[in-house]
C-alpha cells in the first residue's frame, strides 16, 4: 500500500521536536537564569507534562506533492490524540484521532489522488470521502501515525538524549505569540537554532526555529497539561481498515 509508506514519514516530525529539546552545552553566565538552566528546565517540563499540543511548520517552497508542509498534534500521556498532517503543493491532508489502541486517519481526495497512482487513487478517493479508515495501533496501515502520536515514548526519548556540546548564547527577554520569553541560540554546520522559552516559571519551550543549509521550519508548543478532545469519529463516519486493504490488494 503505498499511502502507508507516505503516512510513516510522518515520524520524522517526532525527531525534529527530539532535536529541539536536547539541551545544549552551557552558555554564557548571566544575570537570571543561564542558558543551560533554562534549557534543563524547558526540557525538563516537557519529559513531565501530562499533555501538549505541537505544530511543526515547514516554511520552504516545494512542489513535491508528498512532501510534508505541517504536522499538528494534541497528545497526551495516557495515548490520547488528535491533529492533522498537511502535505505541499496541493497533496491534501489527512486527519487523526487516537484513543488508546484505536486510531481513525481520515485523509482527503487531494492526498488518496497524489499518494496512489491512476485508478487506485481515485477509487480510494470514492470509497473513503469524508470518512475515517478505522482500526488499531497494530495495524501496519496505521501504526506510522500511532507512533508520531506516542506522547510518553517521545518524552522518554527526550529524557535520554545527552548535551550536544554546542555552545550556545542567551538572548533578551522579548515576546512571541503575546508571552514573554527568553530565546536562547545556538548555531551548528551552516544552521542557526533558536529556542524560545518562557521568561517566568514554569519555564517552558514554547516555540524553536532553525534556519539555513536547507532548513527553514519552526516548532511551536502550547496546551501544556490541557486535556486532549475525547470525540471519536462514529461507526457511520468510519471504514475498516481491512476494507482500503482489500480494495488496494485487488488491483
Amino acid at each position: 500500500m503505498t499511502g502507508r509508506a507516505r503516512i510513516r514519514s510522518a515520524a520524522g516530525f517526532a525527531a525534529v521536536v527530539l532535536a529541539a529539546l536536547v539541551p545544549p552545552a552551557a552558555g554564557h553566565a548571566d544575570d537570571g537564569p543561564s542558558a543551560r538552566d533554562l534549557v534543563d528546565e524547558a526540557r525538563d517540563n516537557f519529559v513531565g507534562a501530562r499533555s501538549v499540543h505541537l505544530e511543526l511548520t515547514d516554511h520552504r517552497r516545494s512542489t513535491d506533492r508528498t512532501a510534508r508542509e505541517s504536522v499538528t498534534l494534541t497528545m497526551d500521556r495516557a495515548g490520547n490524540c488528535v491533529g492533522e498532517l498537511v502535505l505541499k503543493a496541493g497533496g491534501g491532508s489527512v486527519e487523526i484521532v487516537k484513543r488508546g489502541d484505536q486510531m481513525w486517519m481520515k485523509p482527503d481526495r487531494a492526498y488518496w489522488k497524489a499518494q496512489l497512482p491512476g485508478a487506485q487513487g481515485e477509487a480510494a478517493a470514492r470509497l473513503l470521502e469524508d470518512r475515517y479508515v478505522h482500526g488499531t495501533t497494530d495495524d501496519s496501515a496505521l501504526e506510522g501515525l500511532a507512533r508520531v502520536c506516542d506522547l510518553a515514548a517521545l518524552q522518554k526519548e527526550v529524557a535520554a538524549k545527552s548535551s550536544s556540546g554546542t555552545p550556545v548564547t542567551k538572548g533578551k527577554e522579548t515576546e512571541t505569540e503575546d508571552t514573554r520569553v527568553i530565546p536562547v541560540s545556538t548555531t551548528k554546520d551552516g544552521r542557526q537554532k533558536v529556542l524560545y522559552i518562557t521568561s517566568a516559571e514554569p519555564h517552558r519551550l514554547v516555540r524553536e526555529t532553525e534556519r539555513g543549509r536547507g532548513t527553514d521550519r519552526s516548532v511551536d508548543l502550547t496546551g501544556y497539561d490541557e486535556p486532549v478532545p475525547s470525540a471519536t469519529p462514529s461507526a457511520k463516519e468510519s471504514v475498516d481498515v481491512s476494507r482500503l486493504e482489500q480494495m488496494l490488494e485487488s488491483r
